[in-house]
Formats: C-alpha cells, sequence, structure tokens
C-alpha cells in the first residue's frame, strides 16, 4: 500500500482545537501524506500554535491568505498546492481515528472505486458522544447527494490520480456538495465506510 495522501484543512481561529485535529493526522497508521493547512486571516494566535507542531513535522505545509475569504476559498488553494495520489479534507477542530488514511485506501484498492466516504461519531466541544453516530449509506449516486448530502468533508476520500483534480464552487455554503458533485457525474456512485472512522465536533456557536 503506497501513495502519497494530500489532506486540505482550512483554518480560522481554530487554535483552541487545531492541536488535537493535527495530532489525529500525525497518529495514523498510514504515515506517506503531506498536510496543508490554509489559514484565513486568523485573529487568534492559531498561526503560531500551526508554525510551532511545523517545526518538528516536515509534512506539515503551511499556508496564509491575504485577506478572509471564507473556507472554500481556503480549501482550494489547498486542492491547487495538493501533489498527493489521494486527496482528503479535515477541518481544524475535527479528529481522525488512527487508521482513517489506511482504512479508506484501502478501500479504494479493494473496490476499485475512486470516491470513498465514512461514517463518524458526532461530539460536543468537549470530545463527548452526546449525539448518535452518523452512519452513511454504502453507496451515494449523484441523484443521492441532491437529495441529501451524506458525504462529510470530514471523511471524503478522493483517488486522483484516477480522477484527477477539481475545485470547489465558488459559493459561500455547501461548496463541498458542489466538489461531489461533479465527481459523481463521471462515476457511478461513491462507496461508503459503515464503521465511524472520525470524529465531528460540534461547537456551540
Amino acid at each position: 500500500m503506497s501513495g502519497l495522501v494530500s489532506i486540505i484543512t482550512p483554518s480560522y481561529n481554530s487554535a483552541k482545537y487545531i492541536a488535537e485535529t493535527i495530532q489525529s493526522v500525525q497518529n495514523q497508521s498510514y504515515d506517506n501524506w503531506e498536510m496543508i493547512i490554509v489559514d484565513d486571516c486568523s485573529l487568534d494566535n492559531s498561526e503560531e500554535v500551526i508554525i510551532e507542531i511545523q517545526k518538528t513535522d516536515s509534512r506539515i505545509h503551511f499556508f496564509k491568505l491575504n485577506q478572509n475569504s471564507g473556507s472554500g476559498v481556503a480549501r482550494n488553494i489547498g486542492i491547487e498546492k495538493a501533489a498527493g495520489d489521494f486527496m482528503t479534507f479535515i477541518d481544524s477542530d475535527d479528529i481522525w481515528f488512527s487508521d482513517f488514511i489506511k482504512n479508506s485506501v484501502e478501500t479504494i484498492q479493494n473496490t476499485k472505486i475512486p470516491f470513498v466516504f465514512s461514517s463518524y461519531k458526532r461530539s460536543n466541544e468537549d470530545l463527548e458522544f452526546v449525539y448518535s453516530d452518523f452512519i452513511v449509506p454504502q453507496k451515494v449516486t449523484y441523484t443521492d447527494i441532491l437529495k441529501s448530502n451524506s458525504i462529510s468533508c470530514l471523511t471524503a476520500f478522493l483517488d486522483i490520480k484516477t480522477l484527477g483534480k477539481k475545485v470547489m464552487p465558488k459559493i459561500r455554503k455547501r461548496q463541498d456538495m458542489g466538489l461531489w458533485l461533479q465527481y459523481l457525474k463521471e462515476i457511478p456512485f461513491a462507496y461508503g465506510i459503515q464503521e465511524p472512522q472520525a470524529i465531528y465536533r460540534i461547537r456551540e456557536n
């Protein structure tokens, strides 16, 4: 099992949580990855936190936007800079379980489906599981997404060697759904891993 995985993370005022997010990436059992963090003009000390961690791990790349532009723009900068065979996303307050990348790559290799995604646990700010798990369907088509988007940015995993790179549409909301639709126009369906692979942190605000 090989292939570089590009991980794209938009960051905005995330000093409180981003170290935990990066740690969950560093804890992956699959270690051939690059993490591209794009800061959207944070007002807190996110940049200092990220740069401090970056000093000890050359796989982490940090970029900063000139003006606050929203997470879609930040992700697109990350997509442009991604050099991997695979591409995936994690927001600056979410957590992956340690086999997330390994299981995603293996699923693509075993099923020959170039777009996979996973179920996830949902927690409050303190990582307490006060919400039910979000269990995804095993198959999601273009039409399914139009009705209800069950592919979370947190677990979407794309084989870029097969699918090529596309960027998110320039809209304020649901840019991720726009990206999934572009890929699902070209393939019959995306494959859902039903065992939770991550934690989606639901914040008060």
